[in-house]
Parts: structure tokens; sequence; C-alpha cells
């Protein structure tokens, strides 16, 4: 029997050892790096797949407590330079290499170039494994298709003008086709720090066939408004989403679109109004008035002016003129704002209502109305107008004048002034009827509105709280904070809430502007200060008219409030109003 040496026997087994050694340690320095192409159009998504190994030691102890989340991965932030991550997914797969447990791993990146060109995935590392760099071309435009149907998502973008002026309502249409079952997508909505932009109604979503390929549609619509002259460059408009493919496996949809530059123009030199009003259509209707305008003093009409534009929000509307001629009283209601949306973007209306009573007998004429405004359909510049009306008010309870007897020149004069006497005798009788008549009717009227008005008082102090309430005192602490937060940014709403300050401040008196506030309670300087900040909000400066405007300061406006605040309630008085029928009438 021949024995086999020895010794080549261990330095076999260690040779063997040494290669399998080196082969593990080779293995365990790969890290692949592979795109699915190398070549994409911008909005598309690109696919990376980074494979590498590492050891993993499991024991009996460890068992339960591996987790094999906790493992480390490759440094993949490097690529954010040149592309968002969107989503990343790992697998594993454990294997025993020489009684070691090797893991083999494998992380999917969902990559979104930010720009086109040449753009390098860098050199990745993980753990003491480097992968080589990548070059990645990003072609601008679309596919090869240029009607999309080579890609699953796009987006379009539309508008109705190609150029409009400072203010003008431009309706920008943003649609987003797609095709699959899309279980995630999120569409950015357009933003500019010099546009008020508004959404146009709820999105539309329906189908479309677009060269034999059938998509799915996702409408919306805008209305903006540049507020500045130049050039209006919008951000692009985004989507993100995901869809489930047949299979079941999930899909990366991504795109974006920009707008065409849309040149902004300035107010036209010759346009002669104060408050700029650019519009497709503006209307200034009244009612209320008599159809023929004899009156007497004490009758009570109600006049209703109303201002309706399409293209403009309620808030770019001028407050309607309230010039009226000395003897004739105003009492205005609270102005009411109204916009809604539909095909041709934003109509609004501004409706003001006067309760108007004639003090003085007499010719009382009401001035015209005058707004101007452009029209942008025909570029030019337009007038809404209310022509001028005179009122011919007669004294009320006049006294009637005396009838002549009959005149008959073969009556003796004995009979004449019989019939003479008897008419002025009848004329005398029912003159004496009426005008009792009529300070009976006049008593019963005053006392009715006594009893009336006793009892509403009486009704208001059982239902107002007193100041010394603590919710009312918080609620009137609370309100008069906000009105003095909206006072010193000159917001537009800083009427309205001093309108409702001064309700909480004094209740039971129902005000509706703040002209019936200072009736009751006058503070000169306040009032001076909230006309001031109307006519910063109005004016043309205001407007961006082309005209640079200072800035808002609401520093002055907010002491006065404060001062009025404290002082107001010192002077206050209930009854201030001027009486709806004058002393000076008769009944």
């Amino acid at each position: 029997m021949v024995k086999q040496p020895i010794i080549p026997t261990i330095w076999l087994t260690v040779f063997m050892a040494l290669l399998m050694a080196i082969g593990l340690s080779a293995h365990a320095s790969e890290l692949s790096v592979e795109p699915d192409r190398t070549r994409l159009y911008e909005g598309e998504v690109l696919t990376l797949t980074v494979k590498g190994n590492t050891e993993i030691d499991i024991s009996l102890s460890n068992l339960f407590d591996f987790d094999l989340s906790n493992l480390p991965s490759p440094d993949i932030e490097q690529v954010e330079a040149d592309f968002d991550i969107l989503a990343r997914n790992q697998r594993y797969n454990i294997r025993t290499i020489n009684s070691d447990m090797v893991g083999e791993i494998t992380w999917t990146y969902q990559l979104a170039p930010k720009s086109t060109g040449k753009l390098t995935i860098p050199a990745l590392t993980f753990k003491d494994s480097v992968s080589k760099p990548v070059t990645i071309e990003v072609v601008g435009g679309n596919p090869p298709d240029e009607a999309g149907t080579n890609r699953d998502s796009f987006i379009e973008l539309t508008a109705d003008k190609a150029e409009v002026y400072v203010q003008e309502q431009m309706i920008l249409t943003v649609r987003l086709f797609f095709r699959g079952n899309l279980i995630r997508g999120e569409l950015s909505d357009p933003q500019h720090p010099n546009a008020i932009i508004e959404t146009l109604g709820k999105q539309r979503e329906f189908s479309r066939d677009r060269d034999g390929v059938r998509y799915r549609v996702v409408e919306r619509r805008y209305a903006v408004f540049p507020q500045k002259p130049g050039v209006l460059n919008l951000p692009a408009i985004r989507f993100e989403g995901q869809a489930r493919n047949p299979d079941g496996s999930l899909r990366f949809l991504r795109d974006s679109a920009s707008l065409f530059e849309v040149p902004i123009k300035d107010v036209p030199a010759d346009f002669s109004g104060s408050t700029w009003l650019p519009a497709t259509s503006l209307t200034l209707a009244e009612a209320g008035m008599p159809p023929i305008l004899n009156l007497k003093t004490g009758d009570n009409i109600t006049r209703t002016l109303s201002l309706q534009a399409i293209g403009l929000p309620s808030e770019a509307l001028p407050p309607l003129p309230d010039a009226v001629p000395d003897g004739l009283r105003s009492y205005p209601e609270e102005p009411q704002r109204d916009t809604s949306s539909g095909p041709k973007g934003l109509t609004s209306t501004l409706t003001q209502t006067r309760a108007l009573v004639p003090v003085h007998a007499g010719k009382l004429t009401l001035p015209a109305i005058r707004i101007p405004w452009w029209d942008t359909e025909s570029d030019s510049e337009k007038v809404a107008l209310i022509p001028a009306q005179t009122l011919n008010v007669a004294a009320s309870g006049g006294a009637t004048a005396p009838v002549a007897g009959p005149t008959d020149s073969q009556s003796t004069p004995a009979e004449s002034n019989t019939k003479v006497d008897s008419g002025s005798t009848g004329t005398t009788a029912g003159s004496e009827f009426w005008k009792w008549t009529s300070l009976v009717l006049a008593g019963i009227w005053v006392l009715t509105m006594l009893a009336w008005w006793r009892t509403r008082k009486v009704a208001n102090e059982s239902a107002s709280p007193t100041h010394s309430d603590s919710a009312e005192n918080w609620s009137e602490r609370l309100a008069f904070e906000r009105l003095l937060s909206a006072a010193k940014e000159g917001q537009a709403a800083t009427l309205g809430l001093f309108v409702h300050w001064a309700n909480l401040r004094w209740p039971g008196h129902n005000f509706r502007s703040a002209l019936e506030v200072f009736r009751v309670a006058p503070a000169p300087d306040l009032e001076k200060e909230l006309s001031a900040l109307q006519a910063h909000l109005f004016s043309r400066k205001h407007s961006g008219g082309g005209v640079s405007s200072e800035q808002w300061e609401g520093k002055r406006l907010t002491q006065t409030l404060t001062k009025a605040r404290e002082q107001v309630d010192k002077s206050f008085t209930k009854e201030v109003l001027p009486p709806l029928y004058p002393d000076t009438l008769s009944v």
C-alpha cells in the first residue's frame, strides 16, 4: 500500500482556501451601476440599478433581532446635483460562501434629470467598493412622435391672449394627458410673485384621442392678472405620478411644461380714469328710482347702483360715487361685492344701495355718474354712464287753493253774494274737516312710533349683554386686534373690520357702514385716516398704472384707532342720527 505524501495535500488545501478568499474578496469589491438607458428626453424617468455584496453576521444570538433594512447603502445622494431621486427600493439575496453569510443587495432608483445635456452619474461607493461613472444624455423636447404618443404622460399649456395689459385677465389652461391606471399624481399650480392667479371652477376630467392613442385628460383653468408691466415668465408646471402596468408593476410618470413669454403692457397714457379698469365688458345700472321724478319732502326712495365687469375681480372695482345735492339726505348700506367664474373668466359685481330723503323743496339734481374703463377687445377707452337726474321736490301738506264762485252778469248782487258765501262756507268746512282728520292721523302715527321705539329699546337692552360681560369684551378685543393688523398692512378688509368692531363695541345699533358709525360716534381724525386708506386702495397709483406708489404707512391709522377706542366712549351718544322726517316738515 502506497501512502500519499502529506505535505502536498496540506499545501493544496491552503492554496484552495487562498483562491476562495481572493475570489470572495474580489466579489465583495464589485459595485455595478446599470441605467436602463443612457439617452432619454427631458421629463422622462431613468431607472438606475446598483448591485453590491456585503458580509452578514448572523448567529443564534442575533437571529431574531437582525434587520435587513439596517444594512448600509451606496452614497446615492451624489447624483442629486443633476437628478431628482423620485423613489428608491432594495432587494436582498443571502447565500453562504465558505461558511460565511454573504448578502447580495440590489438597489433600484428612479431618477429624474434636472436639465438637458450630458449628465454624469458619479462614482458611487459602498464600503470598500467603488463603481465607475456613467454618462447620461438628456435631450430636450418630446420623443420622435411630436404628438406625444410615445409618452405615458405629457402637459399642454395654452393661453387665450398673446399679450395683455397690466392687471388684465389672461386665461391659462393646463391639460395633463396620461395613459394607464394612475394610482398617484401631483400636478403643480401656476405661481408668480408679480401676478394674482385665481382658479376658475373645478378641474375637468375626460378622454381624448391623440393620433390613435386614447388618453385620459385632466384640465384646469386659471385667471392670471399680471401686476407689473414688462414680460411675464411663469415657472414650469410639473407633474409626478405613478401608474400600474397590466402585469402589476409600477411605472413612474413625470413631465413639465412652460408657457411662452407674455408681454405685459403698461396703462395707456391717454386713459382718463383715476382707477385702471381693463375688462372685456363693464356696465353700470340703476334701479329703484321712480319713473316720474316728482317727490315731496319726506318721501323715501331707495336707489340701487350696480357695477358689473367681465374680466376683473370684485376687489378691483372702485367705490361708487356718493355725492348728493344739498337738500337731499343719503343713507348708504354696506356695499356688496360678488365674484363668480364662467367660460369668460371672472365676472364681478359691486352693488351699492342708498335711501334718499329730500328735506327741502325745489329742484335737486343728482350728479351724473361717470366711470371710464378700458375695453380690451377693441383696445380703446369707454365710459359707463348714468346721466344726471333732477328731482322736482314739493313741500308736503300744502294749503289748498281757494275756490272762486261763479260769475253771472245777469244775477243780482244779492244772489251773487249768496252764492259766493255758500261756496266759501263749503270750502272752509271741507278744509277744516281734512285738517282735523290729518291731525288725528298724525297723532296716531306719533303714538305708534313712540310705542315701537320703546319696544325696540327694551328688546335691545334685554338681548344685548353689557360691556362688563367677559365673553363680549374678549370678542371686542379680538376684533380690535384684527382691525389693527389689517390697518397696519393697508388691507382692503379694514373698513369691514372697523364696522364689525364698532357693532361689538356699541351693540344694538346694527351699523352697516363706517358713515353710520361716525354719525353715532363722531371721530374726525379717524374718519380722515380711513378716507386716506380708501384713497390709497383705489387710487390710480395703487392700481399699478405705471406710476410708482409710496408704500402704505399704517402706523398713524393704528394710533388713531387706539386713541378713538379710548376717547369715543366719553362723548358717545346713542341717538345722533338725523331724523328721517325733519322738524321743518309739516304733517
